[in-house]
Formats: C-alpha cells, structure tokens, sequence
C-alpha cells in the first residue's frame, strides 16, 4: 500500500505541476512541497493559484513554493511560461502535466482555434514539454508525467476530425484528448530511449475522483457525494510516477481497486489503441506542425 509516506526527500528538485490551484494537482503540489522540493504550482487564474500556495503554507510554512501563470489553451502563454521558467532556474526534475478540462456541453476553440478539450490536455502540454525538453534533459533523472484518464477508452483518433470541425461530442473529444496523453507518453519514452536521453515519460490516471472537472456534468457531480474517492487518495497514482523508484518509462499508473476506480497506486495497461505506433507517429508529426514545437532529439 503505497502512500505520500513513501515519497522519498526531494529537498534540491524542482517540479513543475499544471493546474496546481485545485484538484489533483493541488494535492500533488501538496505532498511534492511537504518532501521538499521547490514548487512550481503553474496556474491559469493567478489569484486561484495564490491562495492555493497560502493554504498549502498555512500546513507546511517552509514550503517553497512559486505560482506563475499558464495558460494551456494558449500558447503564447505556454512560451511565456517557459522562457520565464528557464531565464530563473537552471533544472527541472518533475514535469507533472495534470491541468485539463473535461466534457465541455459546448464546442468552444482556445486562443489558437483548437477544440478546447484537445488543444489544453493534449497540445498545450505536447508545446509546454517540448519547450522544456533542453532543460529536462539537462537534469539527471528527470521525469515528465502526464495525467490521463479511464476515459482514454472511449477515445478514437480521427485525423481529420481532430478539432471537431465535422462533429464535436462533448464525452468523444475528451476521450480523444486523453487517448493523445497516452499517444504522446509512450511515443515520448521510445523517442528518449532511442536518442540515449536520461529522461523518464510516464503516465498517470486518478481513477473515480471528485474534482472540478466534473463542473460540467451533473450526472457525475451528483455521483461524487456516492461513490467518488477523495483528491488525496486521487493524486496517490500520479505521485507514484513522479517519485516512487521502481517506476519505468512507459509505465501507467492507476488505482488498484475495482476498475481501477478507486485504491492505492500500481502499475495498470492501457487500451490497445493507445499503443498504437503507426497513429501515435503521426499525431506526433501533426501536433508538432499545429503547435510550432519540434522537439529536439
């Protein structure tokens, strides 16, 4: 049974986690900067953001801790981020890519014309890691975990639907953009590995969990009071991939209870379409082309 207690020090590491002011990353923010490591809780609201760190000072006052802002649906922000980042800090030892929206009701494009879901879970962490890769793979050891979902499952990669130009489906475009976090994991790790990089790419998924997320959904907001785990136990499977030592490239990282809906963090398998080479070489090529960002290796 694998919990935050089992988080080794991290005192000299810095950590990156998107959507850090609620959820899932609040909670992983949380238990990073209780281990010691320097935070960088990376948030679209500032304000939200900053009084995310307060509460967290308010359980651990030495944390160190540093809200900036990202915007993944835009990214223009997503460089400024970066260049702010790395023009003040030299490593980079945990990317957490956690931030996401989920089953908007309505079709709605960030600033770069993206369909919302896609282009913030998938294309604005796709820009975020390639503009950091220099510094990530200048760190030893260092880690990019990104947050998928059981929804992966019902995602479907149709090139020419990508936008939801043609037909948006609030549940289907999620599914996609989550499908794309696993694509973008596993293709990730065998770029890495294939150019001799000291870089580890590994995902996570938090199970049922009441979140924000649900905001959206009222079926899934009235089921949380039932049957939804907390934010804590939801954050343990994303920890596990950020710090826990037997963790590998490629591994997936889930609750081990009924459906992986709910427990404590192992090592889970993903869906066959998910591990598809062919698609996950062209998503790549294609997210490159859409975002302007081509990764080094």
């Amino acid at each position: 049974m694998w919990t935050t207690n089992n988080i080794p020090d991290l005192t000299g590491k810095t950590a990156i986690v998107t959507g850090a002011n609620s959820g899932i990353g609040y909670e992983a923010a949380l238990a990073l900067a209780a281990k010691g490591a320097r935070v960088i809780m990376a948030c679209r609201n500032i304000e939200k953001g900053e009084a995310a760190a307060q509460q967290i000072h308010s359980k651990y006052p030495e944390a160190a801790l540093e809200v900036m802002a990202l915007d993944l649906s835009d990214l223009a922000s997503v460089r400024a981020f970066v260049a702010d980042f790395t023009g003040r800090y030299s490593s980079l030892d945990i990317l957490c890519n956690n931030a996401g929206v989920m089953a908007l009701p309505e079709r709605y494009e960030t600033v770069d014309g993206f369909e919302m879901q896609f282009g913030t879970n998938h294309l604005g962490h796709f820009a975020l890691t390639g503009l950091l890769l220099d510094m990530l793979q200048s760190t030893p050891g260092a880690r990019v975990v990104t947050v998928s979902s059981g929804g992966h499952r019902m995602g479907k990669v149709e090139f020419d639907n990508l936008n939801a130009e043609r037909v948006y489906k609030r549940w289907g475009a999620y599914g996609l953009s989550k499908l794309a976090n696993l694509l973008f994991t596993y293709e990730l790790q065998r770029r890495l590995e294939s150019a001799g990089k000291d870089v580890t790419a590994v995902a996570a998924h938090p199970g049922y969990t009441a979140t924000n997320l649900q905001a959206h959904s009222g079926l899934f907001s009235f089921l949380n009071n039932f049957l939804a785990q907390n934010q804590d136990m939801g954050a343990l499977p994303t920890l596990y991939a950020a710090t826990a030592s037997n963790v590998r490239g490629g591994d997936y990282i889930g609750p081990d209870g009924f459906l992986e809906q709910r427990g404590y963090p192992k090592k889970v398998n993903s869906s066959d379409a998910s591990h598809d080479e062919t698609v996950a070489r062209q998503l790549w090529e294609v997210s490159e082309e859409l975002t302007g960002v081509q990764y080094a290796l």
